[in-house]
């Protein structure tokens, strides 16, 4: 999914993110609390979701406030990450600038090694956030561009469904 937040001043950035699970509470994703994407979360805790099939001519938007998950959930979910994923949430200072590749290899190598005599337990700096809706906007294309946009605003607890211009 494509994730889009913004700074505290306003300043927006977007990337895609893996989706690990969803429930009445929101959309759950994972990366490192210091990444830059981050950073701009607890500035501004206001994001963006966007789901997108080009074949389908379908998206589905969904905007919202974000909060972390519970470290618990965290947790579950990092010791169910392959191995390898696990080493590289310790070895990448996720958005830093390094020397070079062979700078992360090294770090990569150095936690692999670490980790052979020690239990690979999540970082402190790695965890889950939530995107906890307040709309969600469904858009389906039509070939006469009259796309049909059904959106679902989240007020005083209920959900407001409304058909929007295309």
């Amino acid at each position: 999914m494509t994730l889009a937040t913004a700074s505290a001043d306003g300043i927006p950035s977007a990337r895609i993110v893996l989706l690990k699970g969803y429930d009445a509470t929101g959309f759950v994703f994972y990366t490192n609390y210091n990444s830059f994407k981050s950073k701009q979360m607890e500035e501004n805790p206001r994001a963006c979701l966007v789901f997108f099939w080009k074949e389908l001519e379908r998206q589905v938007r969904i905007t919202g406030i974000v909060e972390r998950v519970k470290e618990t959930e965290s947790d579950a979910y990092f010791v169910s990450r392959p191995e390898g994923a696990r080493v590289g949430a310790w070895a990448s200072p996720q958005s830093e600038v390094i020397p070079n590749r062979d700078w992360l290899e090294a770090k990569e190598k150095e936690y692999a090694d670490l980790f052979k005599s020690k239990s690979l337990e999540r970082p402190d700096h790695w965890g889950g956030y939530r995107v906890k809706p307040v709309s969600i906007e469904f858009w389906q294309g039509r070939p006469n561009r009259l796309h049909d946009r059904i959106q679902y605003t989240l007020s005083e607890g209920s959900w407001v469904i409304e058909r929007l211009a295309p």
